[in-house]
């Protein structure tokens, strides 16, 4: 992907969206999606970085949506796993807890809202099962990249490799402390309002790059590979450890090319 591209059709699609938004009051707790109907809420975008291209987005998760994915997945998670050759198996690298969310009406809207940031071009074939990860006290994800560095993981059969990921804050605990997502390879900001409003964790070394601090709604958009289809090293990043309280976090990863539905599954 051509950042200065995503870049365009990133902000093309936010205009799009803040169109569209809701103006109920989206604090409303979803209890049943007969009646539902899909709707934006108007988030923000922050450029982090051009070059490998990572976007801040604020409020791109609802209150109620938060709610909804957190009632479709309790009591659903078991312990992560991390990609090996024989397909995935846990690993003290990652210390969290997983689940895949079914894909009901409300999941669908977020898919839309993912593709919609990304330019509207890609298929939802291309985007895998969304992914809810529990972080507790002591719990991490160590230092990794989304691209699969296995060329097994990403043959074509498959769906290529991973082109982009968002990672949303579903729920944050009230008394969480630590649990950021640092990527060591970014170059720090220098504008105090990213302390200031709470996105960085200013606490952290600049010499450790960016570490985002957990907000409810907000996400990390970045993009994976290199002009070239190659993985870019720079989106290296961690879970670092929960210290106190826990988090939900949401993966959302779109693949080169479409997966079949028994790897996505089918819309319930």
């Amino acid at each position: 992907m051509a950042s200065l591209r995503s870049i365009f059709t990133s902000l093309t699609a936010l205009a799009a969206l803040r169109i569209g938004a809701a103006t109920a009051d989206q604090q409303t707790p979803i209890t049943t999606l007969d009646d539902y109907v899909c709707t934006h809420p108007p988030y923000q975008v922050l450029m982090v970085s051009k070059s490998p291209l990572v976007i801040y987005i604020t409020n791109f998760l609802t209150p109620s949506e938060r709610a909804h994915l957190q009632a479709i997945s309790d009591s659903t998670f078991t312990r992560s796993n991390v990609a090996s050759r024989s397909g995935g198996a846990s690993h003290r690298v990652r210390t969290s807890q997983s689940t895949n969310v079914p894909r009901d009406a409300l999941v669908r809207c977020i898919e839309s809202r993912a593709l919609a940031f990304q330019g509207y071009d890609t298929p939802r074939s291309h985007l895998e099962p969304i992914q809810l990860v529990k972080y507790g006290p002591t719990e991490r994800y160590h230092f990794h990249t989304d691209w699969f560095t296995d060329p097994a993981h990403a043959a074509a059969s498959t769906g290529g490799n991973r082109v982009s990921s968002f990672f949303a804050y579903v729920h944050v605990a009230n008394d969480t402390t630590g649990g950021g997502t640092n990527f060591p390879h970014l170059e720090a900001p220098s504008d105090a309002r990213w302390c200031e409003e709470g996105i960085v964790d200013c606490d952290e070394e600049w010499e450790r790059g960016v570490t985002f601090r957990p907000v409810e709604g907000n996400a990390v958009y970045w993009e994976n590979l290199l002009p070239n289809g190659q993985g870019d090293e720079r989106t290296l990043h961690a879970g670092l450890p929960v210290t106190g309280g826990g988090k939900i976090g949401m993966n959302i990863w779109t693949r080169e090319m479409p997966l079949g539905e028994d790897v996505r599954g089918v819309d319930v």
